[in-house]
């Protein structure tokens, strides 16, 4: 994929463009626009190929000059990858990416992200919970704020949820996150919707340092970014739950002790 220079001015040179500084980094997000997008997948036979077609329909009508679709599969134990199988054999922008056995969605979203060629990547949950229009949203705000990371929420404005996660299972969302603000300090509302947007050098400095495999790596991915010095912007976007969730009552409570396990890491230095 070729790449947009990035002009710096040099003597005799007052015609050219200059494009340093977050004004330059604006600019060369309005010129560059090439998305990558990372679907991490277990078991996912009977919604993917759905997923995969409204991601295709969106790209089409959209402004990106370059996109691609990146498929990981941790591991599947049912027709996961023979229903996907025939996009990647029609179209050189859809790629299968496999995991060594099941290592779990962190492990996926670090192996997606690394291996993605847009100057953008998105990650998001296979079942499109997130409409993958609302990437409009993120592009935006990364335009309008000069950021780098650009993250989905479902906190800022809750009118957007058209359909809720159970009672329990949301409660318990918003006590995960006061104990993240507690035990991190991170000051987001909403760490877990899974629907990320980096640009590719935030994708390269954070995803190699990330150490968590499974449901907990989204706090730490966005506590690197934040410590590397990357400015997120949250957006609130629209989200509906979906039944088939992979996120068990044990993976859940697993979460919070992933917590101290960041905290732990960056007292020894891990995210430098």
């Amino acid at each position: 994929m070729a790449r947009l220079p990035y002009y710096r001015r040099r003597p005799g040179s007052e015609g050219r463009l200059r494009t340093s500084g977050i004004m330059g980094f604006r600019l060369r997000t309005l010129l560059i626009r090439s998305i990558s997008i990372v679907v991490p997948a277990y078991n996912e036979q009977a919604r993917l190929p759905e997923t995969i077609r409204r991601i295709q329909e969106y790209l089409a009508k959209s402004a990106w000059t370059f996109w691609e679709i990146l498929i990981v599969d941790d591991g599947s134990t049912d027709g996961t990858l023979q229903s996907v199988a025939p996009f990647a054999e029609t179209s050189s922008n859809i790629r299968i990416l496999r995991n060594p056995g099941n290592r779990g969605k962190g492990y996926s979203v670090r192996h997606g992200m690394t291996e993605a060629r847009g100057e953008w990547r998105l990650f998001t949950d296979a079942d499109l919970s997130a409409p993958i229009e609302e990437l409009e949203k993120l592009w935006d705000a990364t335009v309008r704020e000069g950021s780098r990371v650009a993250i989905g929420s479902r906190a800022l404005d809750r009118s957007l949820i058209g359909v809720h996660q159970p009672g329990m299972r949301e409660t318990a969302g918003k006590f995960f996150n006061a104990v993240m603000r507690a035990v991190i300090g991170l000051q987001i509302a909403d760490t877990q919707c899974g629907f990320k947007l980096f640009h590719g050098s935030a994708s390269m400095a954070t995803f190699p340092l990330q150490t968590q495999e499974r449901f907990g790596f989204d706090v730490e991915i966005l506590f690197i970014a934040k410590k590397l010095g990357f400015r997120i912007s949250e957006v609130p976007v629209r989200w509906n739950h979906v039944e088939g969730s992979k996120v068990g009552m044990l993976t859940g409570l697993h979460a919070f002790t992933e917590l101290l396990q960041v905290r732990w890491n960056d007292l020894r230095g891990k995210y430098r």
